[in-house]
């Protein structure tokens, strides 16, 4: 809830995404309810090829964006394995945290159709906490001068997550 509230509070900022009409009238993000289902573990099977292999994720735009693929993340959900490649810019050197877009049977209906976020902290093991209940929209869902990155095909998600943002009534 503490990470919620702050994310609205910076949605009604100077730096928030919001153009400044759509701030004004800003009353907070809409969220599934938190449901611990949604948090498991996960164990990253890292790519140790160097240099990384890079590919190009479409974006919101006619742009792509050059990603690094770190690796995919195993899980389970509800007694479903599942996996969600990993990445990081292109060019990280260092990297200390995952870029994991992703999407799922929700997508277009009760979120974005170009799908969510997650963002993991690195860890010094291979175990991941993986808490779809942080999962977040792109700015691009609230000012179309950003440029966000669609999940590719491998992370396409079969199963409906219903935790995390969700679209807002003034959304769909």
């Amino acid at each position: 809830m503490a990470w919620r509230a702050s994310k609205n509070a910076a949605f009604m900022t100077a730096e928030s995404p919001l153009l400044p009409a759509d701030r004004a009238t800003f009353t907070g993000l809409t969220y599934y309810p938190i449901d611990a289902a949604y948090q498991m573990p996960a164990v990253l099977s890292e790519n140790r090829t160097a240099p990384r292999l890079i590919i190009e994720l479409p974006t919101s735009s006619t742009e792509m964006r050059r990603m690094q693929r770190v690796g995919t993340l195993s899980f389970s959900l509800q007694g479903t394995a599942l996996t969600l490649t990993a990445f990081a810019e292109e060019g990280e050197r260092v990297i200390t945290r995952l870029f994991v877009p992703f999407g799922d049977l929700t997508s277009g209906t009760e979120t974005y159709g170009g799908g969510r976020y997650l963002e993991l902290n690195r860890t010094s093991t291979t175990l991941y906490d993986l808490d779809f209940n942080r999962a977040y929209h792109p700015f691009c869902v609230y000012n179309t001068d950003y440029v966000c990155p669609v999940p590719p095909a491998e992370n396409r998600l079969g199963v409906a997550i219903r935790a995390g943002e969700r679209l807002g009534p003034e959304h769909r």
